[in-house]
This record gives structure tokens, C-alpha cells and sequence, in this order.
């Protein structure tokens, strides 16, 4: 039997280690590296249900596709995410799609007052808009993943408000197209401002009112600058995370299998995250010193008033495709 000489050893023992090397290499090669950019704060249960969806699609993929999480705007701001994963500038982004709706009316068709209050509602309103959303933002290049309602939207004032009337002139922080109409239905006066930017716009009286869930008003500690909060359960707008198509034609079968799969998980956990956290999240408010109430008849007539004209604005913008949603979730 011819045995190894030592030469022969250390010959075979480095050509192992140079193709262990290779393989290595070559597997980290094949890894998909993306990047995620989001609007809200890590600590925001939007992100932090972000962040358990991308671990478990790194986990699930073997390392195939890693996902860094940027959150804060800290990447890109709230109003550059949805164009920096259109253009591939990102591969997958969070963003409230209802910012949009200047773009294409179908995109705010979570924010249309008094139309799903509710969160078993709010559900039943994605469902129906799921073919409208896979159709249009696929002519953009990306594919809706998941999305996550806020709570109910609820209006916060530094003063008490019993009517409409009592609106006239209130400088109002706007963050979508419905904001903003409601904003000038009610005669107060529209300002543009990001989530990242809000709690500034508050101190330095850029704004002194506006709507939201109970969540924005927490992590603004909105009782450092209002005193009121109006519990009207608007709408519940939602939070779409989104992945540029080109990206994921990239992946191979398995990750994309992966993707897809932690998706619905994300969905579903993060939905269930925001009904158990909604009422913690009034009272929240409450115990940081905000009057919580829910409007009085006369501001409840006349909220209701601006939610039946903006549901007619919105159903002639949309055109088709917004009776389409709307039939489809009425059924």
C-alpha cells in the first residue's frame, strides 16, 4: 500500500482548506445583502414587528437573504421610501401608502373617514384592495408584502373643541391627502409634516393640532404639548411593506419562499399587535395628563358631515378601481 509522503499531506491538507475557502466565499457571494428603510422610530411597534420579519426571513433563508433594518428615516426620510424601492435604490421599505394619494387616489383608500373603524374592519378593507394595490403598485416595479394598521385616528387640539366651529384657524399637521382635506373642510390650516419631524413642529408652534392613532400621540408624548384628545376612530391607516420586483426576481425559489411566508406572518402578528396595544395606548395619554374624550354630539354631526363629502371625493378620484374596493369590502 503506497503511503503519503509528507509533501503529498500538506499538498492535499491546502487544497481542502483553499476549497473550503472558495465554497465560503462563494456561498457569501450568493447572499442577498438589503436594505430596509423605515419612517418610525426602532421602538415603534411597526418597526419592531419589522425587525422580528427580517430575522426570521435571515433564519428561515439560512443566511440567503439578509435584511438591514434602517429605522427613523434614518436612510431614507418617510416621503423618499416608496420612490428609493421603486427605483431600486432599496430593495424593500415601510411606508403609509396614503401619503401618496396625490399620486394615484387608490393609494388612501385606508384613510377615507368613517368607512372601517374598526380593526376586524380595517382587515376586511385590505382584503378587498388587495388586487387594486398588487395591480397598481405593480406597474411600478414593486409587490405589496404586508401591511399593519395604526389605531383608530383621533384628533389631538390644545384646547377643548365642542364643534367645527371651534377649529377655525388651528395651524394642522397633515401627513397624507385626507389630513389635509380634513384639515380645510374644517377651516383649520394644512402643514405637510413627516413623523420623524412632528414632535418639533409641535414645540416650535409650527402645528398645534392633529390627527393620529394613539400610538403617535405615546411616542411623541403628545402631552407635553396638547391637552385634548378626541377618541372619533376616523379610519385606521395602514403601514405597507414593499419589495422591488427586480430584487425579488433575484432571489433564488427557497428565499423567496421564505419572503413571502415570514409576509404573512408579519401581517398577521402585527395586526394582532396593534388591537392589543390601542386602548394601552389612550391610556397612555390619559396618565400623561391629556383630557381623552369621545365628540360631543354637535362635533360628531359634524365630523360626520366631512367624512360623507371626502368618501364622495375620494369614490370620484378613484374612479373604478375605488368601487371596485369599496364593493368588494361592502360585500
Amino acid at each position: 500500500m503506497k503511503t503519503s509522503t509528507p509533501m503529498t499531506v500538506r499538498f492535499t491538507a491546502g487544497l481542502a482548506a483553499t476549497l473550503l475557502a472558495s465554497t465560503a466565499l462563494a456561498t457569501a457571494a450568493s447572499a442577498e445583502n438589503w436594505d430596509m428603510p423605515v419612517a418610525y422610530p426602532s421602538d415603534n411597534y411597526h418597526t419592531e414587528n419589522a425587525q422580528i420579519f427580517v430575522d426570521a426571513v435571515k433564519e428561515c433563508s439560512g443566511g440567503d437573504l439578509d435584511i438591514t433594518l434602517h429605522a427613523g428615516g434614518s436612510l431614507f426620510k418617510g416621503d423618499e421610501i416608496k420612490r428609493a424601492v421603486q427605483v431600486g435604490e432599496a430593495q424593500i421599505g415601510e411606508r403609509l401608502l396614503s401619503a401618496h394619494a396625490n399620486e394615484n387616489a387608490v393609494f388612501g383608500y385606508d384613510s377615507v373617514p368613517f368607512l372601517a373603524t374598526s380593526f376586524e374592519a380595517s382587515d376586511r378593507l385590505r382584503d378587498a384592495a388587495k388586487p387594486t394595490l398588487d395591480k397598481v403598485l405593480g406597474e411600478q416595479n414593486m409587490t405589496p408584502l404586508y401591511s399593519v394598521p395604526w389605531p383608530p385616528q383621533g384628533l389631538y387640539f390644545a384646547k377643548e373643541i365642542n364643534s367645527v366651529a371651534d377649529m377655525e384657524g388651528i395651524k394642522f399637521r397633515a401627513y397624507n391627502a385626507a389630513t389635509a382635506r380634513v384639515a380645510e373642510l374644517a377651516g383649520m390650516v394644512p402643514t405637510q409634516i413627516e413623523a420623524a419631524e412632528l414632535k418639533q413642529a409641535l414645540a416650535t408652534g409650527v402645528v398645534a393640532a392633529f390627527i393620529s392613532s394613539g400610538s403617535t400621540g405615546v411616542d411623541e408624548k403628545a402631552w407635553e404639548d396638547l391637552t385634548h384628545f378626541y377618541d372619533a376612530k376616523a379610519w385606521l391607516p395602514r403601514n405597507t411593506v414593499f419589495v422591488n420586483n427586480d430584487a425579488l426576481a433575484s432571489l433564488s425559489d427557497a428565499s423567496r419562499t421564505c419572503l413571502m411566508d415570514e409576509a404573512v406572518k408579519a401581517g398577521e402578528r402585527g395586526s394582532a399587535t396593534a388591537a392589543k396595544l390601542s386602548d394601552g395606548f389612550v391610556q397612555q395619554l390619559a396618565d400623561g395628563g391629556m383630557t381623552i374624550a369621545e365628540p360631543g354630539d354637535t362635533l360628531a354631526a359634524d365630523l360626520e358631515k366631512i367624512g360623507a363629502t371626502m368618501t364622495d371625493e375620494w369614490l370620484a378620484s378613484a374612479g373604478d378601481d375605488g368601487k371596485a374596493i369599496v364593493d368588494a369590502y361592502k360585500r
